[in-house]
């Protein structure tokens, strides 16, 4: 029985080729995605344990609740007593926090979010054990720094360069004294690494004198827990020791906490692809039993059981998995290779190919075509010998009264009422409602789309015969010659572009509404940030007074209140330019209320609090200051809103409360308007400090809409994959269309029809497929992308549907373009069909 399905594979590998390519695609992509993923997790946790095995026990400052939450003790005297510890080789104190590296044109370097300071510790040698310098030496007077070699080199500094850096307490300009490198344990992925003199760090980041954590190195051949226990045993009251080797376990842990997420994205557009690569295998077995009707019932006639045939076929296509899996496993590996190379800000490593991993796409593989040729081999074994001999062909033609159709129908009913459901509740579970009501709806659109391909397919009639009478209406013709066979091939495509196509829906929704909300709240000419997030302070405004015209107001945030019995922010502003650099859609009463020390509520806030204009609050902070505030004005507001506050006070306020408020922002007009100069000149009034970043309105919505554009296109990218084995499915139902038609091409040719005719047919017919699955494809996706906006609506005022009427065009045609494409082969095959030999065919 082997040997007959071996025989069979290799007598039928022309027309199993696209198959075994479609099984190939779908293993390359959970191979890739396992591979990378698993590579990526072993890089992270090298690059983030690099360096703790040099750390034998480290000792860190923790909170003490009993004296107001003050770190514990560790200072010059802490590190010299544990450094007489029998086995402590040495003991270097540590110091680290934000510290932001200004390229020349006085720009943070990076995004800010990993910029990095530290103290340089060296030993009795003069060296430091964490850095290795390449050029120059550490720093050692309060001008001085040193830099990571990226670093240096993305600011094209060199040593001796005079480096502008800032941290929370300002910014100054440092003579750089070396260049270096170093370890996981002070550098993240990325991220930029400052090195200060010990004193000056100190002052940077903690206070004079005093240590975050002080890290201990052993002499050799010492026992690291016996000098654990000696070093808790003198430990200041504070104050925690830990093993190095724990450490970096800890350290692992919480690098490799994310990059599980992109594995598993990864791996759900896998199963999408091998979704889509189901319908690619189920039609070109369908078609291949079907063409093997007589063989199949010739062995039956002469004692083969029918248990025996399917086994036969069964294994036919289990050789076809295993085969397929196989180069899978080898071009997946490539994948992930160059995926590593794509996403060059993740740690390189080795590529990783763990036994699990080739267990899972083996058996994916291999399993995946005997599931798919199960029904097609089911419903050739139901045809009784006698009839299968006496009969050309037997097709099972979709009708609407079929058990199938009417199970699929109720199946698209089901699931579009629940997508419906969760469209308009907009409740917690929404989301949840309308993923489950669309896969149930896909589901059934599986089996519906059938009997949908006679009605759309006669829609594009009249457009085929006007362009080329003869051949559209003989492409129309043959396109709905089987139903079931245009259906299975068009729903792979409508898969791929409901997805793409609910995406861009989602998308440029998300993108007018951000676009929207920047350009209609923000009056002013630029909003001065924080770089890498770190903490602002009302002072952080105050040398834009010497700014000549300029209008500002800090948002200077503050938090722990109950106003009116109602967990509240507040966020104070200054209420004399306040409404010249942030637009307030007042509903009731009137913002000039802030400078008579009321306050302004959102209208969202208010209606959940049952609020109203004129209605007297009490107002309490942190069971501290007790009083009153009186509601001035309601305005309109979205809760997402990282612009508009949920409530508004004047600064004094504020104040009155909180003598520490958090600068989220600070808003700034110029007299001329926005330009170079005036960017420049806010610029030089905040001191050019790198870590605050000045952005006008274009910038401020490109950052915003960014994170929405790259992930978009991540997912396109990982869909253009389903959308390949989508064309590929076309191409093999055309090519074995082909073959079914050798004497029907035939006569057509005898009759008059060139090889130039043929191909158009073929061409055509492709055509009609890819506009089948487009069609079907866009409009459930806009469907989908509807659904899911909806939910979006109840939090998030002013979103609005958006078609992307040019992004849904572009999809479909590069639908159009890959069907196209994919008839090239068989339409070539078609038109080299030999007349006499086609037309004797029995």
């Amino acid at each position: 029985m082997f040997r007959t399905a071996l025989r069979n594979v290799f007598a039928h590998k022309a027309r199993l080729l696209m198959t075994a390519f479609a099984v190939m695609l779908g293993v390359t992509f959970i191979t890739g995605s396992l591979v990378y993923g698993d590579s990526l997790n072993q890089a992270t946790t090298a690059k983030a344990t690099d360096g703790y095995e040099r750390i034998a026990v480290n000792v860190a400052a923790e909170a003490d609740p009993s004296n107001g939450g003050r770190p514990g003790d560790l200072d010059a005297r802490t590190a010299t007593a544990l450094a007489k510890l029998p086995g402590v080789a040495a003991a270097a104190g540590r110091v680290d926090g934000f510290a932001a590296v200004a390229d020349r044109d006085g720009k943070p370097l990076g995004d800010g979010k990993d910029a990095q300071g530290g103290n340089f510790a060296p030993a009795a040698d003069g060296k430091d054990p964490a850095y290795r310098f390449t050029e120059g030496s550490g720093p050692t007077g309060k001008d001085t720094i040193a830099l990571d070699d990226a670093t240096a080199a993305k600011g094209g500094y060199r040593v001796g360069d005079t480096v502008r850096v800032g941290t929370n307490k300002g910014a100054s300009s440092y003579t750089l004294s070396g260049i270096f490198r170093t370890d996981g344990t002070k550098l993240p992925a990325g991220g930029s690494l400052t090195l200060f003199a010990g004193a000056t760090a100190q002052k940077f980041f903690l206070e004079p004198g005093r240590y975050k954590n002080i890290e201990l190195t052993a002499t050799p051949g010492t026992d690291v827990t016996q000098l654990l226990s000696r070093v808790e045993s003198v430990l200041p009251k504070g104050t925690s020791a830990v093993t190095g080797a724990r450490l970096a376990q800890i350290k692992a842990n919480l690098a490799t906490s994310g990059t599980s997420t992109m594995s598993q994205i990864l791996v759900g557009f896998a199963a999408v692809a091998l979704f889509v690569a189901t319908f690619l295998i189920s039609n070109t077995f369908t078609m291949l039993v079907a063409r093997r009707t007589r063989e199949l019932a010739l062995m039956r006639a002469v004692g083969a059981t029918r248990e025996q045939v399917r086994r036969i076929l069964l294994t036919e296509s289990l050789l076809v998995g295993a085969i397929a899996s196989v180069a899978g496993l080898a071009v997946g590996t490539g994948v992930a290779a160059l995926l590593q190379t794509l996403f060059a800000d993740t740690p390189a490593a080795p590529l990783v190919l763990t036994p699990t991993t080739v267990i899972i796409s083996m058996l994916v593989g291999t399993l995946l075509p005997m599931v798919a040729a199960w029904l097609p081999i089911r419903r050739a074994m139901a045809i009784p010998p006698v009839a299968a001999l006496s009969a050309a062909e037997h097709t099972a033609p979709a009708r609407p009264g079929s058990l199938r159709s009417g199970l699929s129908a109720a199946l698209v009913l089901t699931g579009t009422a629940a997508v419906v459901y969760g469209a308009l509740t907009t409740g917690k579970d929404a989301r949840t409602v309308i993923g489950l009501g669309a896969a149930i709806a896909l589901t059934g659109s599986i089996g519906l789309i059938p009997l949908l391909s006679r009605p759309v397919v006669t829609l594009f009639r009249p457009l085929l015969t006007r362009l080329a009478p003869v051949h559209g209406d003989l492409a129309v013709r043959n396109t709905v010659r089987d139903p079931r066979r245009t259906g299975a091939t068009a729903a792979a495509l409508a898969i791929a572009l409901t997805l793409a196509s609910g995406l861009s829906v989602l998308g440029a929704s998300a993108t007018q509404y951000l676009d929207r909300a920047t350009t209609h709240a923000l009056s002013a000419d630029y909003m001065v940030k924080s770089v890498g997030g770190q903490r602002m302070t009302p002072t952080t405004a105050a040398p834009l007074k010497k700014l000549a015209g300029a209008t500002y107001s800090p948002l200077n945030q503050s938090t722990g209140y109950r106003l009116g019995g109602s967990e509240s922010v507040l966020t104070g502003v200054d209420p004399a330019t306040i409404g010249k650099l942030l637009r307030y859609d007042v509903v009731e009463g009137s913002l000039d209320s802030l400078a008579k020390g009321q306050i302004a509520v959102a209208d969202f806030k208010a209606e959940q609090a049952g609020w109203h204009v004129g209605q007297t609050l009490p107002l309490e902070r942190q069971n501290s200051r007790r009083g009153s505030v009186t509601i001035g004005a309601i305005y309109q507001a979205d809760e997402q809103s990282e612009l508009t506050p949920s409530i508004t006070a004047p600064d004094s306020l504020v104040a009155r409360y909180d003598s520490t408020p958090s600068t989220v922002a600070v808003l700034v007009a110029t007299g001329g308007g926005p330009s170079r100069a005036a960017l420049a000149g806010v610029t030089h009034a905040l001191g050019d400090n790198p870590t605050l970043s000045v952005l006008d309105q274009t910038e401020i919505r490109a950052q915003d809409s960014r994170g929405i554009g790259d992930q978009l296109n991540v997912f396109y990218a990982l869909l253009s994959m389903a959308l390949v084995i989508a064309a590929l499915g076309i191409a093999n139902t055309l090519a074995m269309s082909v073959l079914e038609r050798r004497k029907e091409l035939g006569t057509l040719r005898a009759l008059g029809l060139d090889r130039a005719g043929v191909t158009r047919m073929i061409r055509l017919e492709a055509l009609l497929l890819g506009a089948l699955g487009a069609t079907l494809g866009t409009v459930m996706g806009v469907f989908l992308g509807w659904a899911l906006g909806r939910t979006l609506q109840a939090n998030v005022a002013g979103y609005e549907l958006v078609l992307p009427w040019g992004r849904l065009a572009l999809t479909i045609l590069i639908a159009l373009a890959g069907s196209l494409l994919a008839s090239l082969w068989p339409a070539r095959r078609a038109a080299r069909v030999d007349i006499p030999t086609a037309t004797a065919a029995q």
